[in-house]
Parts: C-alpha cells; sequence; structure tokens
C-alpha cells in the first residue's frame, strides 16, 4: 500500500490545480497578478488551513517542482534571443551590471545586519550567516520576464526604453542562475566548514563551465522531442520528464561525489536548463516548435508550481519573518531604483529616462520562486524556512512591480493604450477613409440606414465637397491632431478603404486616441492582420468576402439576402444597453417585439454565451435582427 501515499496526494493536487486555474482568474478581475491566485490556492488547500495536503503529502510532491522549476529555465533560457538585443547592447549590460553589483551588495549587508530578528539564521555561526545572505542576494536580484512582457503587450508599448527593459529582465535569468550555481556551491562549503580556498573558487568555476557545456549538448539533444509522433501533451509529458532527470541525475552526481571522491560535485540543474533553452532559442533550426511546446506547456506547469509553492509555505515561519520580509523588499525597492540609474548613467542614456528606470525592474515571479524553492531542496535543515521568507518579498514585488512598470511606460511616453468611450448619443456618425466608388456607396448605403456618414480623404477631386448628397471631408494628414479638427471623436465607426500604411495609422488613431467602437479595414495584406487585429478592427479582404457571401446565400439564403438587402425591411443592429431601467435585467424579462431575434450578447469586447437567465449590463452590445420599425422601437428602450 506504499504506493498509495504518493498516489492519493497526487491525485489531490492535481484536482486542486483544475480549481486554481480558475480562482487565478478572479484574481486578475480584482488587479491582482495570476500567480497570487495560485498561491492562494495553495495556502489554502496545505496544511496550515484546511489541510487537504498535510506536510509529508507536499514533500511527496517534490519531483513536481523539480519538473516545474526545469520548465521555467527551459523557457528563461528561450526567451533570450541575441540577434534582437544587439542594438540596447551598450544600455543592457550597464544597466543589468548596475543592478547586479548594488542589489546583490544591499540584501547581503541587509540580511548580515537582520540576521538576529530572523529566527532560522540566529543560531547559525557565521559562516552560516554569510550563506544565507548569499543566497538571498542571488534571489533577490531575479526579475520576472513573464510579467514584463505582459504589461508591454498590455500597453502596446514600444521604443528604446521598452527594448532596454526586456533586454535587460530577459539577461538577468541568464546572470542571475550563473550566480545562484555559484553561491550555491559556496554557500554548501561554508556550510560544511570548509571556509575560503583557492581550490574552492577553482571547482565551483569548473562546475559552472561544465554546467554549461551540459546544456549547451541538451540543447543539441531536445529539439528532437519536437519530432515526436503523437499529440502534444506527449511531447509535453517528454520534456518534463527530461527536465526532472537533469534534477534527479545533479542530486545522484552530487551524493556520488561526496561518497567516493569526498568533494562535492555539482551542477546545477538550472543553469544546465538555461543554456539548454537559450541554445535552442539562438542555434537551433527546431526553435519555433519548441517554443510552440514550451507555450502548449507553460499554463499547466506555472499553476502547478505556484499552487505547490503557496501549500509548502510555512505560516510559522512568514509570521516570524514578516518583518524582515518588508525589510527586505523596501531594501531591494531602494538598490533597484540606484542601480538601475547609475547604469543607465554610466550607459549615457537620456537622464529623464534613467530617473524613472527603477521602475520597470521591481517584478518578480518565477525565476525568483523556482531560486527559493532551489534552496529548500538543496539546504534541508532550513531551505523551507529560508523559501517562505523570500516568497513573501517576491509576492510583494510581483503585486508592487507591474502597476509600477506600467507608470514608467506611460512617462516615457512608449505606452499606446486604448482610449476611452465618448458619449456617441444621437444619430451614429461613420467616417469613411478614401475617396472612390465603393467608400461613396457604403456612405450612401449607411444613409439609407439612419446614419451620417462622410468621406475623409487627403486629395479630394476638384476641390469637391460634395457628392451625391455625401459630404466628402479634406485632412492634410491622418494624424490624430488633424481627425480631432473634423470631429472624429465623435464618430462610431471608422471605415478605412486605403493603402496598407494609411489603413494602419487610422486604426491606431482610433484605438489610442477615440477609443471608436467600430473599425473596419480593407486589406489584402495577410501579414497585416495581425497587427490590425491588435487595434480592435475587422478585416475585409474583398476576395474572401465576395466568396463567404456566396456560400451563405447558398447555405442561409435568409440571412444573405438580408445582407444584400433584398428584403428591405429587415435588418441587423448593434444596439447598446444605457439604459439604467435594464441594467441587472434578466434578457427574457426584456419586452421585445415578435419578430425581434437576439443574435449576439458582447459585453467588454467578449462574446457571451447568451440565453434567457443572462443579465444584461449597461454597456453591452446586443445583436438583434428584425423589422426595423420594431428595430428602432427597440432601440428607444435600450436608451438612457
Amino acid at each position: 500500500m506504499a504506493y498509495l501515499d504518493w498516489l492519493i496526494p497526487t491525485s489531490i493536487f492535481l484536482l486542486v490545480c483544475l480549481s486554481a486555474h480558475r480562482i487565478g482568474h478572479f484574481f486578475i478581475g480584482a488587479r491582482l497578478p495570476l500567480i497570487t491566485g495560485f498561491l492562494a490556492t495553495g495556502i489554502l488547500i496545505g496544511p496550515f488551513v484546511l489541510g487537504l495536503l498535510d506536510a509529508d503529502g507536499v514533500a511527496g510532491l517534490r519531483f513536481v517542482d523539480e519538473a516545474a522549476l526545469a520548465f521555467i529555465a527551459f523557457a528563461a533560457g528561450a526567451e533570450l534571443h541575441y540577434r534582437e538585443l544587439r542594438s540596447r547592447l551598450k544600455s543592457i549590460r550597464w544597466i543589468t551590471l548596475g543592478l547586479v553589483v548594488v542589489t546583490f551588495t544591499a540584501v547581503v549587508t541587509a540580511v548580515l545586519m537582520l540576521a538576529d530578528r530572523i529566527p532560522f539564521v540566529a543560531g547559525l555561526g557565521p559562516p552560516g550567516r554569510l550563506a544565507v545572505a548569499l543566497l538571498a542576494g542571488s534571489v533577490l536580484i531575479a526579475r520576472s520576464p513573464s510579467s514584463a512582457i505582459a504589461v508591454v503587450n498590455e500597453l502596446r508599448a514600444r521604443g528604446p526604453f521598452t527594448r532596454t527593459v526586456l533586454g535587460v529582465t530577459v539577461v538577468m535569468d541568464v546572470v542571475v542562475i550563473v550566480i545562484f550555481g555559484f553561491n550555491s556551491s559556496i554557500a554548501g562549503a561554508l556550510l560544511q566548514g570548509s571556509g575560503f580556498r583557492a581550490g574552492l573558487i577553482a571547482l565551483v568555476i569548473g562546475e559552472v563551465l561544465l554546467a554549461i557545456g551540459t546544456g549547451v549538448a541538451l540543447g543539441r539533444l531536445i529539439p528532437w522531442l519536437t519530432r515526436l509522433p503523437g499529440p502534444r501533451a506527449l511531447k509535453s509529458v517528454a520534456l518534463l520528464t527530461c527536465g526532472y532527470a537533469i534534477f534527479a541525475t545533479a542530486d545522484a552526481l552530487r551524493h556520488g561525489s561526496a561518497e567516493r571522491l569526498g568533494v562535492e560535485l555539482f551542477l546545477e540543474p538550472l543553469l544546465i536548463c538555461m543554456v539548454a533553452g537559450f541554445t535552442i532559442a539562438n542555434f537551433s533550426e527546431r526553435r519555433t516548435s519548441f517554443q510552440r511546446l514550451l507555450d502548449d506547456t507553460g499554463p499547466g506547469v506555472y499553476v502547478a508550481f505556484f499552487t505547490l509553492a503557496g501549500a509548502s509555505l510555512d505560516f510559522h515561519t512568514l509570521l516570524g519573518t514578516w518583518l524582515v520580509a518588508v525589510a527586505l523588499f523596501a531594501t531591494r525597492l531602494a538598490a533597484v531604483f540606484l542601480g538601475s540609474f547609475l547604469g543607465g548613467a554610466a550607459a549615457r542614456d537620456p537622464m529623464r529616462l534613467n530617473r524613472i528606470g527603477g521602475l520597470a525592474f521591481v517584478t518578480q515571479a518565477g525565476i525568483g520562486l523556482g531560486l527559493a524553492k532551489e534552496v529548500a531542496v538543496e539546504f534541508p535543515p532550513w531551505g523551507s524556512s529560508f523559501a517562505t521568507m523570500m516568497i513573501g518579498v517576491i509576492v510583494l514585488n510581483q503585486i508592487i512591480g507591474p502597476p509600477l512598470f506600467k507608470l514608467a511606460l506611460h512617462l516615457a511616453g512608449e505606452a499606446h493604450v486604448k482610449a476611452g468611450k465618448h458619449d456617441l448619443r444621437g444619430t451614429p456618425l461613420a467616417l469613411v477613409f478614401g475617396f472612390e466608388n465603393d467608400a461613396m456607396a457604403l456612405a450612401r448605403q449607411l444613409a439609407r440606414h439612419g446614419w451620417q456618414a462622410k468621406i475623409i480623404t487627403r486629395r479630394p477631386p476638384a476641390e469637391a465637397t460634395e457628392a451625391d448628397g455625401v459630404e466628402i471631408v479634406e485632412v492634410p494628414d491622418l494624424s490624430a491632431g488633424a481627425l480631432k479638427e473634423i470631429g472624429a471623436e465623435k464618430a462610431t465607426a471608422f471605415v478605412t478603404l486605403m493603402s496598407e500604411a494609411d489603413n494602419y495609422t487610422v486604426c491606431e488613431a482610433a484605438y489610442e486616441h477615440f477609443g471608436t467602437r467600430i473599425v473596419v479595414a480593407r486589406s489584402t495584406d495577410h501579414a497585416e492582420w495581425p497587427r490590425l487585429r491588435d487595434l480592435g478592427a475587422s478585416i475585409v479582404d474583398p476576395g474572401i468576402a465576395v466568396v463567404s457571401l456566396l456560400d451563405q446565400l447558398v447555405r442561409s439564403p435568409a440571412v444573405g439576402a438580408m445582407i444584400l438587402d433584398a428584403e428591405t425591411d429587415q435588418d441587423v443592429v448593434d444596439l447598446e444597453v444605457t439604459s439604467p431601467d435594464l441594467d441587472g435585467v434578466e434578457l427574457r424579462d426584456v419586452s421585445l417585439p415578435l419578430d425581434i431575434r437576439v443574435l449576439s450578447v458582447r459585453r467588454d469586447g467578449a462574446k457571451l454565451v447568451f440565453h434567457g437567465y443572462l443579465r444584461l449590463r449597461r454597456g453591452d452590445l446586443v445583436t438583434m435582427m428584425g423589422d426595423r420599425a420594431n428595430l428602432d422601437e427597440v432601440a428607444l428602450k435600450f436608451a438612457a
């Protein structure tokens, strides 16, 4: 029955991970990081709250920790693309150096000064205290590339400051693992009473070089996993098994060398995996397949890792060290600002960016937690208490860091966020960009449906200001300022029928400056579609559109005829719920004319699965089909 000691905790943990995934998204709604939800779930099921997993059960899941740590290191190495960093290499080099030196020195000093106030450190001698301080300094210089990339994508940030920050954040993952491997070996020697010797330094350097060589070799072998036949889930399992094997081999080598040679030979598994990921990302033809494998595997791994980290938190240690954790958080925060400023100044970056640079480097997550958990594995007597204290600091950094990074991007002028909504009550206005026959036909069609439509062009023919009853407006250029002068903020819809470059300029202005609800772009260049979709634009390819319409007429003649306006008494419209009387009312309780059909309900850009019990909210967009007169009646009911 011994296998039940492993099977039962594992089964409970897998079920909890499914819940943690959902709980994490509730935390996003509360504007907290996703991993905070995973950690909270782990704490809830751990030995100090509900006790679904006791201390022995958590210890029995160590293999999950090791496989996840290996994966995190693979992913960290794969994010370092040397060719993309070359343009900002000078700034990246100096800022990384400033952050490492200042942060590491400040944290080590702070731990040594606070040693008597840290329960698990107070009983150690000077060598032991120095070992703990070196490991704490190594963990707290880590950054979080995944969090940084998420913020950059959210704000659509771009520019030299953004490129430098991402470069430093990714490079720091490499540096921190090397430094951790070096200090881990030194800490092990100090705790064994070996002290500092020239032979020790040579041994540590040799271990680091051997780990790097092993990582390069694995980086040549691991891409073959992507060639395995079968589903991607099988490849994900193979990658995680490979990562766990690296940890198991390193542990066996450590104990075997100590017994047979009298010297512990330790190859840092995180360094091996990180170098392997870097090798694949930069020197393998299978880099794309490997990155896709990481993307597919990552969500599940992060849920399991952070949930288990929460379950392994020692509340007694956390309560006893929370003041120390706050002090280390404040020390690190000050050191990050100073190190970033000194590094930027040495690189001769603009002083206005140097002053705000520290805001971008506060966040910590995967690698920092991974290193803390690695200490728990390598130094059993006090490693769990150390990991608990470090996790407290890291959670503070993860909560405070992303808002500070967003502030930095705004101050640097490199954030491109979506503009807020404007009050568009009254006759809807559509701006059609481009003077051509299709634009004129569209404007007249919209006018027949009760819209006001204007043609926007930079080169109107023969000084025309109106054609067939459609107003033509000339603009000097397509900048946000020029569009504001013609009242673009009042438009309900933008339709762009211009060149690919001009279409993107208009869509970007609609997204960043006007918050335009409906943006439609005509495009035949499929390579441009992802960029246009990121701006919320609906894309129309004329060739595909005709085929799609013919297909619709074949499979659903009624809808196709309505699109072609063959049934003049029927229409499809989007109506926004602005009436406070309908806020919170179930859809089935809204009195609608019998011929009206609800086709979809969208909320905050997401399409809802609607049914009679769906409660409407102000701001919902409800797509309806029916008689035009009845649709006008419903529009009045939905309006404030």
